[in-house]
């Protein structure tokens, strides 16, 4: 049974402004009329463009269902198919050959693969076209581009040898700001055009989705911007044609509208790509129509590869060079920091590196009631409104802007000084912050045209969206804004934040100690061990920055010379970064142990069921990857510090999960009341009214011989690599905060089939 071919489109709806973000462009179930289209499931075509009988030859009935060869005659048909088995075609079009079709032609066939189709597009190519490899297009080009001293001689160069090798009218440059906005940095065009070198241009111009398939295909024409479509058809049920790839898709109607509006009768870009992200476009428009051949734009394509490698790289450098100069500043502030006796003059003394830790103009400390400037920055009082003001914002911990009056209206009056503001939070009772200014960077924007879209009334006396009709200079004065903080800039406050919080809390434990040396005649086994915790806690803390440091340079060493050292070199580095963030872990995991002997501890009548379910509820996501069944009884409500209680259990579930050989492991949270202990071995000292609190697992079990062992500090029965890893700090937490609680905490285990860990909370007990 036959069926009539049918249209094959995803559009439903009218297109204009207000759902272009929303158009389906990758599946517009039409092609550009320069080509025909065909699209094969295994041996048989499944869909053709409309075109198909002018271009080739074969009726649009004859050829759905058919094979290839009722397309192409058989020797010809025998190549194609040949080329195709070549492969390297999914998602990635390549030029088969050029060749005659049917005495028709001559016609460029380009072959692709998308999911389960193999799509051919046929493209007509001028006799006289240059039939050579794309390499040997642009191989004395490349060595010009190479050869380039600058990125703007670059981007001038790019522009220039883009329009020797098409003959396109105008060829621009164009580079994407964070706000998607694009600025034109580099223009070749013919005599007598008007020049867009510096305009720019609104996000709105190109859509999410039309970015989104510039990443993935890094090159598009349109032949023709007054073409008419030319519909796929198929027989009825067929899904409509992903057409990402293709260089036949045909385009929006309200790009081809835009592009109508500028006088540009044909355009192709040109992807510049940074890792995967779209970091610009090489745009080239024509007054009047313009194809180009397969291997041409093959040859446009290497140069705009070779473009984003290089304008990547150059980007890259001047990244690391600005990291490294903040590197520097921020090692020397914490240097400072960890050895002068005054937080204060630390901060805001000579030489304190306080303005070039994040690139600033300014600087205000307010520290216990009193408030230092440094640089350009607002008013004492000034200040002291827009700490008021800090106090009542939920995200004030870390705060960056580069427009300050948009959220605080008053700061309009100093927006000259400090437009942009990063402000790092040391107490919110006490309003301790460091903040740091940058001035309003006045702009004088020049868009391409009033970037505003505007509607106007169609013949229907309808009000309708269209593109921009104009395209002359428009001028825009930006202010009250600065430029924007850098990720690093914002990565280096929270840095400083958390070195400020350990150093307040370092000295709070200092005046504390003197306190107790004061009313104290005797040092008993507790205040040694008070003495020791801080001895930890202070020795951790200095040793992080240097650590940090040998970290950041290993891991710039391997970024930036990895190419210039041999394997045993890079090995090397790659065991140095391994060394140091193992360190880093470790010393983590002391200065959470020398807190637990010192944080205060909340004991409140809490219901353990809530705990536990709160615990779960974190750990959902790592239970359910590994498979693992909670079963919980009930608990009981006793006397205790929901926190703390909540990392014991976090900690022992945590650890049933990790150390087990079972495919599915089991985790058993259950409680004894204190007249239900049966038969359980207790330890001797233990409290009869004391409710016990168990976790119970299926895991590998522990030797009766490492009981005490395991609540060592960085003691481990496995290798460091073993089951997920670790510190080894993890149940002499547990431990410790047990015993903060008045509690005891003993196991029983079984080689081969699990352990159960017991403990009691008595805070009458507690320390």
């Amino acid at each position: 049974m036959t069926h009539d071919p049918v249209r094959v489109t995803a559009l439903d709806a009218p297109v204009d402004l207000t759902n272009c973000d929303r158009e389906p462009i990758h599946i517009p179930g039409a092609v550009q009329p320069h080509g025909a289209m065909v699209a094969l499931r295994g041996a048989t075509i499944v869909q053709v463009s409309e075109n198909l009988p002018e271009l080739l030859g074969v009726a649009v009935t004859d050829a759905l269902g058919g094979p290839l060869e009722q397309l192409l005659d058989g020797p010809l048909a025998g190549q194609v198919r040949e080329a195709l088995r070549s492969g390297g075609l999914q998602r990635n079009p390549l030029l088969l050959l050029s060749a005659e079709v049917r005495g028709r032609g001559p016609f460029d066939v380009t072959a692709h693969q998308m999911n389960d189709l193999t799509i051919l597009e046929f493209e007509q190519t001028p006799r006289s076209a240059v039939q050579t490899d794309a390499y040997s297009l642009v191989r004395a080009a490349l060595g010009r581009l190479n050869a380039a001293p600058n990125q703007d001689h670059f981007v001038a160069l790019v522009a220039q040898e883009v329009q020797a090798l098409t003959g396109f009218d105008r060829v621009m440059v164009y580079q994407f700001a964070d706000d998607g906005t694009g600025t034109v940095i580099a223009e070749r065009s013919a005599p007598g055009m008007t020049p867009y070198l510096g305009l720019r241009y609104p996000a709105s111009d190109i859509p999410k989705q039309a970015r989104a398939l510039y990443v993935m295909n890094m090159l598009r024409i349109i032949a023709d911007a007054n073409y008419t479509p030319v519909p796929l058809l198929a027989h009825p049920g067929e899904q409509p044609l992903d057409m990402s790839y293709c260089a036949l898709r045909s385009v929006s109607p309200i790009h081809l509208e835009y592009l109508r509006n500028m006088g540009v009768g044909a355009s192709m870009s040109i992807s510049l790509l940074r890792g995967a992200e779209l970091w610009g476009l090489i745009a080239c428009h024509h007054t009047g129509p313009r194809a180009l051949s397969a291997n041409v734009r093959a040859a446009c394509e290497l140069i705009g590869q070779v473009a984003s490698v290089q304008l990547s790289a150059w980007q890259e450098r001047q990244d690391q060079t600005y990291q490294l100069h903040l590197k520097d500043a921020q090692s020397q502030l914490m240097e400072r920091l960890a050895n002068a006796p005054d937080l204060m003059e630390a901060l805001v003394g000579q030489h304190s590196q306080l303005l070039e830790f994040v690139d600033a103009s300014g600087a205000a400390v307010c520290l216990d009631g009193e408030i230092i400037r440094m640089g350009r920055a607002p008013t004492t009082e000034q200040v002291r409104a827009l700490q008021a003001w800090l106090g009542t914002q939920a995200e004030a911990e870390v705060l960056h802007t580069r427009a300050l009056s948009e959220l605080f209206p008053d700061a309009a009056a100093y927006a000259d000084t400090a437009s942009g503001l990063l402000s790092v939070q040391l107490s919110r009772q006490l309003g301790d912050h460091v903040m740091w200014f940058r001035p309003e960077e006045l702009q004088t924007v020049t868009w391409g045209g009033d970037p505003n879209k505007p509607a106007e009334v169609d013949a229907a006396g309808q009000d309708r969206l269209s593109p921009r009709r104009s395209f002359e200079a428009w001028q825009q004065t930006v202010r009250s804004r600065s430029t924007p903080w850098l990720p690093e800039e914002i990565a280096a406050a929270r840095t400083l934040r958390r070195a400020l919080l350990n150093i307040v809390l370092r000295r709070a434990e200092e005046i504390r100690e003197l306190n107790d040396d004061l009313t104290r005649s005797n040092l008993d086994l507790a205040r040694s061990n008070a003495d020791l915790d801080a001895f930890a806690y202070i020795a951790s803390h200095d040793l992080k920055e240097p650590l940090r440091g040998l970290h950041n340079y290993s891991m710039f060493l391997l970024e930036s010379y990895a190419q210039q050292l041999d394997e045993d070199g890079v090995s090397k580095l790659n065991t140095l970064v391994r060394l140091t963030q193992r360190m880093d872990d470790l010393i983590d995991s002391l200065l959470l142990y020398s807190r637990m002997g010192r944080v205060d501890l909340s004991f409140r009548p809490t219901d353990l069921n809530d705990v536990l379910h709160g615990v779960l509820d974190v750990l959902s996501a790592r239970l359910d990857h590994a498979g693992a069944q909670v079963h919980a009884a009930p608990l009981p409500t006793l006397l205790l510090d929901r926190v703390r209680v909540g990392e014991i259990l976090n900690n022992l579930i945590t650890n049933a999960v990790k150390y087990t050989d079972k495919a599915q492991p089991v985790i058993e949270v259950g409680a004894v009341a204190p007249g239900e202990r049966g038969d359980l071995s207790l330890p001797a000292v233990l409290p009869d009214d004391a409710w016990i609190i168990y976790v119970r697992d299926n895991g590998i079990g522990i030797h009766e011989k490492h009981f005490e062992n395991i609540f060592r500090i960085f003691k481990r029965l496995h290798a460091r690599d073993q089951f997920g890893g670790g510190t080894g700090a993890g149940l002499t937490i547990v431990k410790k905060l047990v015993e903060r609680h008045g509690g005891l905490i003993w196991l029983e285990s079984v080689i081969g089939q699990g352990t159960t860990f017991y403990f009691t909370l008595n805070p009458g007990q507690a320390t």
